[in-house]
C-alpha cells in the first residue's frame, strides 16, 4: 500500500475526472489560523479537517492532549467530509506533512485502504502552478463504515518496557528529548529508553519526504533492522504518525503510542530521562519552560 502521492500525480487524476476525498488539514501547535488559512486559498474540492476537534478528544492528563477519538466519532467526522466506502482519501497541510499524518494514520488505522499523503502538500500543489480556489467546501455526506485497530498501537504500560523488547522512537525536536525546553507538557525530558529521531529529519527543506533509501539509512542509523519491533511517540500523537508513514516509506513497520509524552509526564508514577542518552538522569519537576514564539509544529 503507497504512502504518498505526488502533486503531479494527484493533478492528473483529478483532471481525469477521478473522484478523490481531498482533506485540508493545516493545523500547527499553538496557533489557530489553519481554518482562516483554508478560506483564503486550498486545493480543488477541499473539505477542511478540523484537527483538535475532528482528530482528537479533549484533552485528558491521563490520556494525553490529543487523545485519539472514538470509533463512532470518527466514522461520523469522516462521513461529514464526504467519504464513502471504497474512496480514495488524500491528506495535506502546508508543514511537510506533520499534521495530515494524523488523518492519514487514523484513516488507516481505521480500515480505509486507499489513503494517502500528498507529498509536499499545499507548497508543492503551489510550486506546480496548479489551481487554487477559495472558501468553505461542505461536502455531501458519506456512507463510509469504519473500525479500528488496523495499525499497531503501545498503551503507556507497554512504552514503560517497550525498550527491552524493541525500539522506541521520540519525534519530537532534539531540544525537548535532551529536556532543555518543554514548551506545554508538566515535565521536561523523555521516556527512558528512547532514541531521539526528529521527525524533521524525515523531510526535505521543500517539505517533501526524502527518498526511501536515504529514510531506511537514517533509521538504520538508529539500530533498526528488518526484525526490529518499533513503536514511536511524540508529544501528543500527532508528529508521531509523520514518523511512522517514513518508517513506512523506509520499508519498516511502527507502532503508535497514542497518549505519547503528554500523556507519559503526567503520571508522577513514570520516570523521566534528560541528556543525550536514552537513559540519563531522572527530570525532578515541571521545567518551567515556555517556547520563544508560542507556537511549534510538534505535537
Amino acid at each position: 500500500m503507497a504512502t504518498l502521492m505526488t502533486v503531479p500525480e494527484l493533478h492528473q487524476r483529478l483532471d481525469a475526472g477521478e473522484r478523490i476525498v481531498l482533506l485540508d488539514v493545516r493545523w500547527v501547535l499553538g496557533r489557530n489560523d489553519g481554518h482562516g488559512n483554508y478560506l483564503a486559498a486550498h486545493l480543488p474540492g477541499a473539505v477542511f479537517v478540523d484537527l483538535p476537534t475532528e482528530l482528537a478528544d479533549h484533552a485528558e492528563p491521563g490520556r494525553g492532549r490529543h487523545p485519539l477519538p472514538s470509533p463512532e466519532r470518527f466514522q461520523e467526522a469522516a462521513r461529514r467530509w464526504g467519504i464513502n466506502d471504497g474512496d480514495t482519501i488524500v491528506a495535506y497541510d502546508d508543514s511537510g506533512s506533520m499534521a495530515a499524518a494524523r488523518a492519514w494514520w487514523m484513516l488507516r488505522n481505521a480500515g480505509a485502504e486507499a489513503v494517502y499523503l500528498l507529498d509536499g502538500g499545499l507548497a508543492a500543489w503551489r510550486a506546480a502552478g496548479y489551481r487554487l480556489e477559495a472558501g468553505e467546501v461542505t461536502a455531501v455526506v458519506g456512507n463510509v463504515s469504519l473500525g479500528d485497530g488496523r495499525m499497531p498501537s503501545i498503551t503507556e504500560q507497554e512504552a514503560s518496557h517497550w525498550s527491552r523488547q524493541g525500539i522506541l522512537l521520540d519525534a519530537r525536536a532534539g531540544e525537548r528529548y535532551r529536556g532543555e525546553v518543554e514548551p506545554i507538557d508538566p515535565r521536561a525530558g523523555h521516556i527512558p529508553g528512547a532514541l531521539s529521531a526528529p521527525t524533521t529529519g524525515n523531510v526535505a527543506s521543500d517539505g517533501t519526504f526524502l527518498p526511501a533509501e536515504e529514510l531506511r539509512r537514517r533509521f538504520e542509523l538508529l539500530g533498526l533492522d528488518e526484525n526490529s519491533n518499533v513503536a514511536v511517540y511524540c508529544g501528543s500523537g500527532v508528529t508521531a504518525a509523520h514518523e511512522i508513514a517514513a518508517l513506512e516509506i523506509a520499508g519498516f513497520n511502527a507502532a503508535l503510542f497514542p497518549g505519547s509524552f503528554s500523556q507519559w509526564s503526567n503520571n508522577a508514577a513514570n520516570d523521566v530521562a534528560v541528556g543525550d542518552a536514552p537513559f540519563e538522569d531522572a527530570a525532578a519537576g515541571p521545567s518551567g519552560m515556555s517556547p520563544a514564539d508560542g507556537s511549534s509544529v510538534e505535537a
